[in-house]
């Protein structure tokens, strides 16, 4: 019985073997594949538990990849994505994406931008995708008060600009809806500043704590005007 389980391992092993071979020559496979690894994101959850055809934003959007997964889990009414794809030269920024080598150089970042509204050209032409190049602190004056049902805070991780993005985004969401980010954690090159931030925005009251997993916090707001 031994035996025969040991072959029976080995010609499934054969089998799909094959069978990757043979995929791999339909056209269209290898983009395929990609698009199942993007769906393998630990941020999905929070997805999930977004309303449909909400209004939100996302700030932090780099190439685009999560902005995808927000049109395809939730499927918003209006997503705005916000993001200045400025290349950083200070110190502080060498590692992460918009500065030292892995943001390369303006004319890098630039591109990046361009490669993003192409991305999302067709979401840009029915309305469904508003792209606003700019810091968040300045396009937040673009928003009235309470018109977002969410959103997601994945800009610049110092604390100060973390502390800002809560502040200033609070009012511009609606009583009962979420504000959510990322890289809840102590330590790395931005110190700990998100975590820093969210609780001490939570500590002054106005949001109740939801959910903190996987390094993201959501953040419900209240009713009672903070």
């Amino acid at each position: 019985m031994k035996s025969n389980a040991i072959h029976a391992v080995v010609r499934c092993r054969k089998m799909s073997h094959v069978m990757r071979t043979y995929l791999k020559h339909i056209p269209g496979y290898r983009r395929l594949i990609r698009l199942l690894k993007v769906g393998e994101s630990s941020r999905d959850f929070l997805l999930k538990a977004m309303p449909t055809n909400s209004i939100c934003a996302e700030i932090g959007v780099d190439r685009g990849d999560f902005s995808r997964r927000i049109l395809d889990i939730v499927r918003p009414m209006k997503l705005h994505l916000i993001d200045p794809w400025k290349y950083e030269q200070e110190q502080i920024y060498k590692n992460t994406l918009y500065g030292g080598a892995l943001g390369g150089s303006q004319a890098h970042m630039d591109k990046r931008y361009q490669k993003v509204v192409k991305r999302f050209r067709l979401e840009i032409e029915n309305g469904q995708v508003v792209v606003h190049r700019g810091y968040s602190y300045e396009v937040c004056n673009d928003f009235e008060d309470q018109y977002f049902d969410w959103i997601y805070i994945d800009g610049n991780h110092l604390y100060e600009f973390v502390k800002k993005d809560l502040e200033l985004y609070y009012n511009k969401v609606k009583e009962n809806g979420f504000m959510m980010g990322d890289d809840y954690v102590t330590g790395d090159w931005w110190q700990g500043g998100v975590k820093k931030a969210v609780d001490e925005f939570v500590a002054r009251g106005g949001v109740t704590v939801i959910q903190i997993e996987n390094k993201q916090f959501t953040l419900k707001r209240d009713s009672s005007t903070k």
